[in-house]
């Protein structure tokens, strides 16, 4: 019964971590949307620290799941 609980616990914190990671990628989006709106000729600066931004939110993200997964599974 406890392993079973700790398996719906550890699904839910994945989902949450993924939930998290798409609003925070899609605010780093919009954001830097308006921000090339408002100064378009800083269009490449924006874009590469927007990419690294997503990337270091989905890096999070991922070892957010792993660790849920390994408190899930601990064999």
């Amino acid at each position: 019964m406890l392993l079973a609980m700790v398996g719906s616990v550890a699904a839910i914190g994945m989902g949450l971590a993924v939930i998290g990671a798409a609003i925070g990628i899609g605010s780093i989006g919009a954001k830097a949307m308006e921000a090339i709106a408002r100064q378009p000729e800083a269009v490449g600066d924006i874009r590469s620290n927007m990419i690294l931004m997503a990337a270091l939110v989905e890096g999070a993200a991922l070892i957010a799941i792993v660790l849920a997964f390994l408190v899930a599974n601990p064999k």
